[in-house]
């Protein structure tokens, strides 16, 4: 089963840079899309239905922000879209496809903003999700993956001294990823890799990803129950058509 994650920054202006293309060609059995920006009614996916998967999108409130997809071709269970929590499911950013073996989750977190403006929620929020998954896991092991936007060590992005304090790179963001872990989580990219310049989002200024000046802020967690059905998990940078690049889970 292959698993692909990936923040398109827009379906609709991913469509155009090639993601049908992608999609045609790798033909994964699941891909969870983040930052679609789009309403269901709003874009065209009969191109993924004449491949055979179904369609699940997760909207905010707010038109063209945020939201996040899953593409499947291996029908799940049951399709849920949001934490359950009023104060975070305005904006579309978790969506819930539940196999029979594990739940997946599709997450796109709140970035903490220039200024750490929306840090306060970004720490609410970290502790919400948190919650959801425990809970989650009471039923069956969980998988998450999404834009976590944070870089966690400073192995994960090419200039952590700089950016110390900036958003994704904040001491208590990156205490909440830690939090993760520590709940029985595994960074599923770390356990096959653990090498520096490896990264899944870059800026569009200074012609950052030509020089890969990066972070890698997407993710594939396992839940450490039923890790070792993991095969691979990798990133995959030179697929173009948005600032992040698809990441990988292959498991059986």
């Amino acid at each position: 089963m292959k698993i692909v994650s990936w923040n398109v920054n827009g379906i609709r202006a991913a469509m155009e840079k090639g993601l049908r293309d992608f999609v045609q060609s790798e033909m994964p059995d699941v891909l969870c899309l983040q930052e679609v920006k789009a309403e269901i009614d709003q874009i065209d996916l009969s191109w993924a239905v004449d491949l055979g998967y179904q369609t699940h999108l997760a909207s905010g409130v707010r038109k063209g922000y945020s939201g996040t997809a899953i593409l499947t071709r291996i029908p799940p269970l049951q399709v849920r879209n949001g934490l359950g929590q009023d104060e975070h499911d305005q904006e579309g950013r978790v969506i819930v496809a539940t196999y029979p073996d594990f739940h997946l989750v599709n997450v796109y977190t709140p970035n903490a903003q220039r200024g750490l403006l929306r840090l306060d929620y970004r720490l609410r929020w970290d502790a919400a999700f948190l919650g959801f998954l425990q809970r989650l896991r009471t039923e069956k092991p969980v998988i998450f993956c999404g834009d976590l936007n944070c870089a966690h060590q400073e192995i994960d992005l090419a200039n952590p001294k700089q950016n110390r304090r900036n958003a994704g790179f904040t001491d208590e963001e990156r205490a909440g990823l830690s939090r993760i872990l520590e709940a029985g989580f595994l960074d599923s990219f770390r356990q096959f890799e653990a090498g520096p310049s490896h990264y899944t989002w870059w800026s569009h200024r200074f012609d950052a990803r030509s020089r890969n000046i990066g972070w890698r802020i997407d993710y594939f967690m396992v839940d450490s129950t039923i890790w070792d059905r993991v095969e691979a998990s990798s990133i995959r940078p030179e697929i173009q058509g948005s600032d992040h690049c698809p990441i990988e889970l292959s498991i059986r």
